[in-house]
């Protein structure tokens, strides 16, 4: 593993409750836990946690599809196990400065932070573009865990709901900073509020979703848009574009950006770049050569990762 991207905890060989499968250049990853809806556990919090970190090194995959198996997406935490069923401590009293400062601690990770934001910043620094396959129900955490995906598909078939208040819980994995940019403002807070679960036509009303399809068709559109996203594209700097996005879309001031994108300009525009105008004059397809587990240039990641 590139001393660049954390080493995943779990290999996937020794995964229990998804399946990583790599097929023509695309990895699915496939929630496999079909007798309870793939409900989610803190098992698969670990598991999901760690095959983005995988895939971040596996230059094989340069996208990943997520999907359910079975009927079900996800049907949201595992509400039938004992104890704290979301996986926290209990007899503990934490405060901001356990969360922040203790961020790394085992103790904290396991019992303080939040199942489903350690897999959304997972999904948020993986350089790889992620598409859901949204095949049926997806609420609560099979709800957030999409939201730092780039692209939500959805079957006829999928409902997804936001319902963490009919539960006495609040929103999570870091679904308070997707959820507005994704649909707006008004809307998350609506969507939160009410718990609504919305059918497919309704999600794709409110922008919550890309596209509808029939359960049949639902797969390879996913597999059609990651080619669209990743053939003839330099690898580097599809994952450089995902992460300048998101981050600095979220800065205050434009200026931000240009320090940014200057570096990696300058860095694309060498190699890969090189060989992109050469495949453009030349009237052929470009022959790209770079790799992610090697050849991201050093100023990545360019903030503070917690």
């Amino acid at each position: 593993m590139s001393g660049r991207f954390p080493a995943p905890a779990i290999a996937p060989e020794d995964f229990e409750t998804i399946r990583y499968e790599v097929t023509d250049g695309i990895a699915t990853v496939t929630l496999a836990r079909p007798d309870a809806l793939n409900a989610f556990t803190v098992r698969m919090a670990d598991e999901l946690e760690s095959v983005y970190r995988y895939v971040a090194t596996d230059d094989e995959a340069r996208a990943v599809v997520v999907t359910g198996e079975g009927r079900a997406f996800c049907a949201g935490m595992d509400l039938s196990v004992g104890g704290n069923v979301f996986g926290l401590a209990e007899g503990v009293d934490p405060g901001m400065a356990e969360v922040t400062e203790g961020f790394h601690d085992p103790a904290v990770i396991e019992g303080i932070r939040d199942t489903g934001g350690r897999v959304s910043l997972a999904a948020y620094a993986c350089p790889k573009p992620i598409i859901a396959a949204i095949n049926g129900p997806a609420v609560g955490i099979g709800a957030t865990m999409t939201l730092p995906m780039d692209a939500r598909l959805m079957s006829t078939k999928g409902r997804i709901g936001f319902v963490f208040g009919k539960i006495g819980i609040v929103p999570e994995a870091c679904s308070t900073w997707f959820l507005p940019r994704i649909v707006g403002l008004p809307t998350a807070l609506e969507l939160a509020y009410t718990g609504d679960i919305v059918d497919a036509t309704r999600a794709l009303e409110l922008g919550l979703v890309r596209s509808v399809h029939e359960p049949d068709e639902l797969l390879p559109a996913a597999y059609e848009l990651a080619a669209r996203f990743t053939r003839y594209r330099s690898p580097v700097g599809i994952a450089l574009t995902r992460q300048m996005m998101y981050r600095n879309s979220a800065q205050p001031h434009p200026v931000e950006a240009h320090r940014v994108e200057s570096l990696a300009m300058w860095w694309t525009s060498f190699g890969d770049g090189e060989e992109g105008v050469a495949s453009f004059l030349e009237k052929r397809d470009p022959l790209y050569t770079s790799r992610v587990s090697q050849d991201m240039p050093p100023f990545h990641p360019w903030q503070r990762e917690d």
